[in-house]
């Protein structure tokens, strides 16, 4: 889920797919492929501040991620991102001009519960940018990424 802070001050969830950690090399940041002219884009340039939240509920896995969030309009990184299921959201394609991509820069996230699997994978790629390189004390594990 994606979460926005709209013109009132109020918060905004709506589900969103994160592109495949496994396609790009982790960097700090997440892509995920939106319309330009979506009212989350909006909300985003007023409020640069994005919770993304991931869960597995059936495992008891759950991690919060903080970040900033900006739209991003590179035709070359939506191609590079593209995969044909997105058809389903987007039936105009890689190609339609108002297919763009927001992309928010982590800055901390919070892991609860870390067994093996994808939020595993999403846990151990943001504890690898972190510097002090501990290992978690317990199942509720905070990453400052500033």
């Amino acid at each position: 889920m994606m979460t926005t802070i709209e013109s009132d001050g109020s918060l905004r969830s709506r589900p969103m797919v994160t592109q495949d950690l496994k396609a790009v090399e982790f960097d700090g940041d997440l892509w995920f492929f939106t319309y330009a002219t979506a009212h989350k884009v909006g909300e985003v340039e007023q409020h640069h501040q994005v919770n993304l939240s991931y869960s597995k509920p059936g495992d008891n896995l759950y991690v919060s991620v903080s970040g900033t969030g900006q739209l991003v309009n590179d035709r070359k990184k939506i191609k590079a991102l593209w995969n044909p299921i997105y058809k389903a959201w987007f039936p105009k394609g890689e190609d339609d001009p108002e297919l763009a991509l927001m992309k928010v820069h982590v800055e901390s996230a919070e892991y609860w519960n870390a067994p093996a699997g994808k939020m595993g994978a999403l846990y151990s790629i943001v504890k690898g940018l972190t510097s002090k390189g501990e290992q978690p004390s317990g199942s509720d594990v905070k990453l400052d990424m500033k």
